[in-house]
């Protein structure tokens, strides 16, 4: 059922796209199996024409994209980003066409939602949700800076690496000194012993 509702999104996507479809279509029959953790595993089909289906259960499996949790950041980065960001067994040539699939098949929303509610309206509705998420954005950004300035100027319970760096230089040299007083005690200790000795 999973597999199926991942089938279906991912072909409206591609019925727009026949960049992409060219790129899949010489891979027909093909399966491929995506896992990023927590969600499920999906197992897609590559079908003539470079659309996808839900893989038949007894189907062989011949690429495996296993997802890391930095996926979804590295996906806005780049390729290169990417490529360290996902675990690839199988097909390799497959698996550079799929990366450069992630990183450049796009869901048009606003198009998909003007057939509903109009052209005017969803172009505000997208607008809107994309202030929105700029705004929250730049808001969990600043709300960070502050409390970082604050734990670090007001409360002190966080050591700036400069004071860090400055401390750990002094522990270090106090150590050298408190082990070159050490071995002095020492020598003294040992000269003290034979002195008596010799008496």
């Amino acid at each position: 059922m999973f597999d199926q509702g991942a089938a279906t999104a991912l072909n409206h996507l591609l019925a727009r796209e026949e960049w992409a479809r060219d790129k899949l279509a010489p891979f027909a029959g093909e399966v491929v199996e995506f896992r990023l953790p927590p969600m499920p595993s999906v197992r897609l089909a590559i079908t003539q024409g470079g659309f996808a289906a839900a893989a038949e259960a007894g189907a062989v499996t011949t690429l495996t994209l296993s997802g890391k949790p930095g996926l979804l950041v590295a996906l806005s980065k780049g390729e290169e980003h990417v490529m360290r960001a996902v675990e690839i067994s199988g097909n390799a040539r497959l698996a550079t066409e799929i990366l450069e699939l992630l990183r450049y098949l796009r869901w048009d929303v606003e198009e998909d939602l003007s057939r509903v509610v109009g052209d005017v309206v969803a172009h505000r509705v997208v607008g809107t949700a994309r202030q929105f998420a700029a705004w929250q954005a730049d808001a969990g950004r600043r709300l960070a800076e502050n409390v970082m300035e604050y734990a670090i100027e007001e409360r002190r319970l966080v050591v700036a690496r400069e004071e860090f760096d400055a401390f750990a230089a002094e522990v270090a040299a106090l150590r050298d000194d408190l082990d070159r007083l050490q071995q002095r005690v020492e020598r003294h200790r040992k000269a003290s012993t034979t002195g008596a000795a010799g008496l």
